[in-house]
């Protein structure tokens, strides 16, 4: 031996380390699905090896497509999770978090995918998704008051399965698109239009079962009340993986009354402008059961008005209601459909009443997927006839978006904006959604919208809230600010938007529940040792 080289001997070590089969060092992939099928606890009767998909695997890009709702975010130069846990079982989400955890890789979690900006399935560096579209078990308390729903239930089950178990007498107010995974929707706040009846989901919310950075399942008692209240409004994934939701069911009448009045130019004698103008007086003020929205586009350089609109009763009672609160409108009763609130949901999509069963909610794959940018706001001063003018000219020039005002009041402005992490309460008319969609791949039509909507936008602040500008989290928009490791006081630029003076208690629960800052995103909230 003493007659070898360093050289040699260093040459002999490093030879006799590899394995006979001269096999490369296995991949972090691989090194990853070892750890989560070693880790114990595991559930016997569901292997996680059947629910694993790596990049290998012959249905990577399917999993990883099929809940991508943004296709901005999906194409060759994207980059890829190392892997996708379809979680079927609260053992796979624990070995989940503690592999990601030892192998430093990022953890997203993807309920339903239509985070707008694709959080829930893209990072900058190696990450895994937490699929959670397996778990979407729905289980309905006989009495019909509350039901536990998994997160990766979507909303057209619940509606489904609500309304079927309690013979159309219940519903659950929560968005009007049914392909939206109840995870990430209720814990953003979960808005729709029955939320000035009965506010956002977030508010019909009881209990949860969760999973934190520990790897313990939890419920509300055991998690405490502070967590609780940051899960109801300030986005879970910056603080646990949400299993499931108890929600209070609300009773729903044997008919609601929809409608959906159009306008290009005049509407009998009234023009755009004063219709606008007298919604805005009227839309945060009227019968709370009675949810109004308003949606702005433009073809042709003329504007379009479109009043959407639900009633939680019957035609002659919302007739009654809009001819001593919105005349200039002139809704008459050929516009009026009665129908179950469950068929409600299908007429919300736009699809036209009996044409399709209320099943086709049940579709979890859309039939084309799109490219899209959304952003929000909050108006909390009616807009003067002139400065809708100016809007409207706006929207003549930027004909790609579109802009949907939900009204607020009702219930909405009753409950108190610290009694969940959601902020955006009493004081608020309305919220705006700007909207561009686009079907064609390509940096220059991409680029092109991105600027429209933009340029909506700016034109856009002198009339919406201010110091902040507020945002909706749900409509998640990265151009308000964005970073993964965020200090404190880059958290802060995009945090008071979203969440107002509820901010710094969303620091302080953050901190404290999750202090190594496991569960981040580009949006996440910071913690303070970051400060």
């Amino acid at each position: 031996m003493a007659s070898l080289t360093t050289q040699t001997l260093i040459i002999t070590i490093f030879f006799l380390a590899i394995p006979r089969s001269f096999s490369s060092p296995p991949s972090l992939e691989d090194v990853f699905a070892q750890c989560l099928a070693d880790f114990k606890p595991s559930n016997p009767k569901s292997p996680i090896q059947n629910f694993i998909y790596t990049q290998q695997s012959p249905n990577f890009l399917t999993i990883l497509n099929n809940y991508v709702r943004n296709l901005r975010y999906f194409n060759n130069t994207t980059r890829k999770p190392v892997a996708i846990v379809a979680a079927a079982d609260v053992t796979h989400i624990q070995a989940t978090i503690t592999c990601a955890k030892n192998l430093g890789l990022q953890l997203r979690i993807r309920s339903g995918g239509h985070d707008y900006d694709g959080m829930s399935y893209l990072s900058t560096i190696d990450f895994v998704v937490l699929d959670m579209f397996n778990l979407r078990s729905i289980n309905i308390d006989p009495k019909l008051d509350t039901a536990w729903v998994q997160s990766g239930a979507t909303l057209g089950e619940i509606y489904y399965g609500v309304a079927n178990k309690s013979n159309d007498l219940r519903g659950f107010p929560a968005g009007i698109c049914p392909g939206l995974g109840a995870g990430g929707h209720f814990s953003g706040g979960g808005y729709g239009n029955m939320m000035r009846k009965y506010g956002l989901s977030i508010d019909n919310i009881i209990d949860a079962k969760i999973v934190d950075a520990k790897g313990r399942v939890l419920d509300r008692s055991s998690m405490g009340e502070d967590l609780f209240w940051a899960l109801r409004g300030g986005g879970a994934a910056s603080f646990c993986v949400v299993l499931a939701w108890k929600i209070k069911l609300v009773p729903v009448p044997a008919k609601v009354t929809v409608f959906n009045v159009e306008t290009v130019g005049n509407r009998g004698s009234v023009n755009t402008t004063e219709l606008v103008a007298k919604w805005q007086e009227i839309a945060d003020k009227i019968d709370y059961d009675l949810f109004i929205r308003l949606t702005l586009g433009s073809s042709n350089k003329t504007v379009k008005a479109s009043f959407m609109g639900m009633y939680l009763g019957n035609s002659s009672k919302l007739l009654e209601i809009m001819n001593a609160r919105f005349p200039e409108l002139g809704l008459n009763k050929t516009e009026c459909i009665e129908m179950k609130w469950i068929e409600s949901v299908l007429f919300w999509l736009g699809i036209p009443p009996g044409t399709a069963p209320t099943t086709t909610m049940l579709n979890r794959i859309p039939q084309k997927q799109i490219y899209l940018k959304r952003k929000s706001d909050y108006v909390q001063k009616p807009i003067s006839r002139t400065g809708l003018e100016s809007i409207f000219k706006i929207l003549t020039e930027n004909e790609n978006v579109t802009m949907a005002f939900n009204p607020y009041g009702g219930r909405m402005s009753e409950i108190p904006s610290t009694e969940t992490a959601f902020p955006h309460r009493a004081g608020n008319m309305f919220k705006i959604q700007y909207a561009a969609n686009w079907f064609v791949p390509g940096e220059a039509v991409a680029k092109d919208c991105l600027s429209q909507t933009e340029r909506v936008f700016e034109a856009m602040s002198p009339y919406v809230s201010k110091n902040p500008r507020e945002a909706f989290l749900n409509y998640r928009d990265v151009d308000i600010g964005k970073s993964l490791n965020s200090t404190y006081e880059e958290g802060k630029v995009y945090g008071v938007k979203y969440f107002k003076d509820n901010f710094e208690k969303l620091v302080k629960i953050k901190s404290r529940v999750d202090p190594d800052n496991f569960f981040r995103y580009e949006q996440s909230i910071p913690v303070l040792s970051s400060h």
